[in-house]
């Protein structure tokens, strides 16, 4: 019975944590670069593994594993939205 209660601990607070970065909202200028520069546009672990020339093996992204990928992914868009849209800056330079 101990087991449920701790699944079920661990599953309300992911929950509580998506919800929490989903109704997050952007205000500050400063903030939304930071958060920007933090938060990768692509996986940073897909690679693939060369020796002199030839392909030994790909490793494929892994952040879709992530539980909050999804909600990490939607605060650097609302960020980026943020900065162009009413600061008014160019959003190529954190792509």
């Amino acid at each position: 019975m101990n087991f449920l209660k701790k699944d079920y601990f661990n599953n309300n607070l992911l929950n509580q944590i998506r919800y929490q970065l989903e109704i997050l909202k952007i205000h500050d200028s400063k903030l939304a670069k930071l958060l920007c520069k933090l938060i990768p546009s692509h996986c940073p672990f897909e690679r693939t593994v060369t020796i002199l020339g030839r392909t030994l093996f790909h490793i494929p992204p892994l952040c879709k594993i992530n539980p909050l990928y999804e909600q990490i992914i939607g605060l650097r868009y609302k960020c980026l939205l943020y900065l162009v849209d009413e600061c008014g800056e160019d959003a190529t330079r954190y792509c």
